[in-house]
C-alpha cells in the first residue's frame, strides 16, 4: 500500500486520511462514502506547476475533469492557478457554475455535440481540441456568432503505442481519437483549420493512453510529434506554437505497480520536458508552450471509499466471499477493465491479515467482484473495508443500477472534513421519473 503522511495507520490502529478517522466519517456520513484528501490533491497539482516552471518555462497544465468532476475540484484547481480540460457539456456547466474561468480550459471530445460547442465557445472556452473534421464548421459558425477567433489545436494520433489495457489506449493508429500522422489525416485537417476566417490554429494534441508506467512511450511520442512539427515548418510554412502531450500517467492501485511520492510523480513531467527541450533544438524548431493533462495521477491516490462489511459466505474448499454496502454501481472498474485494487479493514487496520477472501458487492450480477482472493483480518459484518486509489474514475463512472443510490463525496483536510457532492436520495433516484400520460 502507497501510504503517506495523510493516508496512514494511526497509534490506535484506525486509517486515517487527511487528519479524519476513517471509522468516524463512516459514523458521520453512512457508507458507502468516496473520501478524497484534499492536500494530497493540491501537492501534486503544485509540484507538477514548479516542474514545468523550473525545467521549462512557457507552459502549464490542465486538470483532466473525466477522473472526477465536480464543483469542489474545479475550485481547487482555480485557487491553484491551473487550467483544466472538459470533455462534455456536463463538465462545461459545472465548471461554469462553479466560476472557472473557461478561457483557462481545453474542449476535448470525438463528437462534440453543437450544443455542447455553442455552451463552451458563448461562455469564452480557451482552447477546442478539433477531433473531427464535422467540428471545423461549426466552430467557425459559433466564433463569428460571438465576433470572437476561437483558438484551436488537432489532436493527432502519433501511432506510438502504451504498453496498457486495450480499453484505454488511445494513440494506435486505429483508433476513434484524433487524425493520423502517417497518412494526410491531419495534415489536411490543420489546413482545413487554417483556412477558416474565425478560427486561429495554435498547436497539436497527442495523448497516448493512460496508465502508463513505461516512460520510453512518452519519450517516443515527443520525438515522434517533434518530427511532425519540423515537417510542418519546413514542408508547409505552418508554425505550431503549442504541444499538448496530454497525461496518462500511471498509479499504484496494487502489489507490482510503482509507488511513487508527489516528487517521483514529477519524473514524468521533467521527462518530457527535457525531451521535447532537446527535440527542438536538434531539429531546429521553435520552443512551443508545453502543456500536459494529468487527471488520474492528481486524484487517484488521494481518493479512497468505505463500505461496510455485511454478509459472510464461506465456501468450504472453494472462496470466501465478503459483501459490502456498494459494488459495481460505484466502482465499474474492476468488471470493466479487470482492474486491481487494494484494501485494509479501516477499523482493524494494524491486525495480522491472515484471511483470503474476495470482496462481492450487492448488485445482482456475478461479476460485481471489487476485490478478487485478497488478504484481510478475519472480517465481521460492520467493519469499515476501505478500498484504495478510488479517486479517479469511480465517481465519475457510478451508476444507479439495480437501482442503487450513487454515494456522497466528502472532502477532508487537516482533520476536518467538508461534503463536496450529497448523497443520492431515494427521492432524488425518482425525480425524473413520469407515470406515462400519452398525447395524440
Amino acid at each position: 500500500m502507497n501510504l503517506r503522511k495523510t493516508l496512514k495507520v494511526n497509534d490506535r490502529g484506525i486509517l486515517e486520511i487527511g487528519g479524519c478517522e476513517c471509522t468516524e466519517l463512516v459514523e458521520r456520513y453512512s457508507s458507502p462514502l468516496y473520501v478524497m484528501d484534499e492536500q494530497y490533491i493540491r501537492d501534486v497539482v503544485r509540484a507538477y506547476k514548479k516542474t514545468i516552471e523550473t525545467t521549462y518555462g512557457n507552459g502549464n497544465m490542465a486538470y483532466a475533469s473525466k477522473a472526477f468532476c465536480c464543483k469542489a475540484i474545479y475550485d481547487i484547481m482555480r485557487e491553484e492557478g491551473v487550467c483544466i480540460d472538459v470533455v462534455s457539456g456536463g463538465e462545461i456547466y459545472t465548471a461554469i457554475k462553479s466560476g472557472f474561468d473557461l478561457n483557462n480550459a481545453y474542449f476535448h471530445g470525438n463528437n462534440k455535440l453543437y450544443s455542447e460547442l455553442k455552451l463552451a465557445i458563448d461562455n469564452g472556452i480557451g482552447t477546442v481540441v478539433v477531433d473531427n473534421a464535422d467540428e471545423a464548421d461549426m466552430i467557425d459558425e459559433l466564433a463569428r456568432a460571438c465576433k470572437r477567433e476561437q483558438k484551436v489545436l488537432v489532436r493527432i494520433n502519433p501511432g506510438v503505442e502504451a504498453h496498457t489495457h486495450s480499453f484505454i489506449q488511445t494513440a494506435k493508429v486505429d483508433s476513434k481519437f484524433g487524425f493520423s500522422i502517417k497518412n494526410d489525416d491531419a495534415l489536411d485537417m490543420i489546413k482545413l483549420l487554417k483556412g477558416k476566417k474565425n478560427i486561429r490554429f495554435a498547436g497539436l494534441h497527442c495523448h497516448i493512453g493512460s496508465q502508463i508506467f513505461d516512460k520510453k512511450a512518452f519519450a517516443l511520442a515527443v520525438d515522434v510529434v517533434t518530427d511532425y512539427v519540423a515537417y510542418l515548418a519546413t514542408e508547409e510554412g505552418i508554425e505550431v506554437q503549442e504541444l499538448n502531450f496530454g497525461g496518462g500517467f500511471g498509479v499504484h492501485y496494487a502489489e507490482g505497480d510503482p509507488k511513487y511520492n508527489v516528487e517521483e510523480y514529477c519524473d514524468y513531467v521533467k521527462l518530457l520536458t527535457f525531451a521535447l527541450k532537446d527535440c527542438a533544438e536538434r531539429k531546429g524548431i521553435a520552443m512551443p508552450k508545453f502543456m500536459i493533462e494529468p487527471g488520474r495521477s492528481i486524484v487517484g491516490e488521494a481518493g479512497i471509499t468505505l463500505y461496510k462489511v455485511g454478509a459472510i459466505k464461506d465456501i468450504k474448499g472453494i472462496r470466501k466471499y465478503i459483501a459490502i454496502d456498494g459494488g459495481m454501481t460505484d466502482n465499474i472498474r474492476p468488471a470493466l477493465y479487470d482492474a486491481k485494487y487494494e484494501a485494509i479493514l479501516a477499523n482493524r487496520a494494524s491486525e495480522k491479515c491472515d484471511d483470503i477472501v474476495t470482496v462481492a458487492g450487492k448488485c445482482c450480477e456475478s461479476g460485481d467482484i471489487i476485490l478478487k482472493d485478497v488478504s484481510l483480518p478475519k472480517a465481521r459484518r460492520g467493519d469499515i473495508l476501505a478500498v484504495l486509489t478510488t479517486g479517479a474514475y469511480c465517481y465519475s463512472m457510478s451508476s444507479n443500477y439495480n437501482r442503487n443510490l450513487t454515494p456522497a463525496v466528502v472532502f477532508v483536510k487537516d482533520g476536518k472534513s467538508a461534503v463536496a457532492v450529497k448523497a443520492q436520495t431515494y427521492e432524488d433516484l425518482i425525480r425524473a421519473d413520469n407515470a406515462l400520460d400519452y398525447k395524440d
